[in-house]
């Protein structure tokens, strides 16, 4: 992942509503979420989250596959990993040993 796709990204999280929604779709991950059923979670209007989706959707973040008249949003994992990648990439110097509290927070047995 390059510089400006990583601003990109971080500029689409930078937002409550953006920020919940990713989360949700995280969590989700990778069977994603309802439109219908991401708005009423989030009590928002489908209108304004559909904007919202669509900001997360350009920075990659998101993708959307429409089956009959439902939207159903999953969280990109390939793009969430580069980005975590890119910000993990110089960690601790290239000394992985040191990052030890940030790996923690992650499931390695994956």
């Amino acid at each position: 992942m390059d510089q400006n796709t990583a601003i990109d990204a971080f500029a689409a999280l930078a937002h409550p509503t953006r920020l919940a929604a990713f989360r949700l779709l995280v969590r989700h991950a990778p069977d994603g979420v309802p439109s219908l059923t991401l708005a009423d979670h989030l009590a928002a209007k489908p209108s304004t989250l559909s904007g919202h989706l669509a900001i997360l959707k350009r920075a990659g973040l998101v993708t959307s596959t429409r089956h009959q008249r439902e939207i159903r949003y999953c969280a990109n994992l390939e793009s969430i990993n580069a980005l975590v990648g890119f910000l993990l990439a110089d960690c601790c110097g290239g000394k992985v040993r040191n990052c030890g509290d940030i790996l923690s927070l992650l499931d390695l047995e994956a």
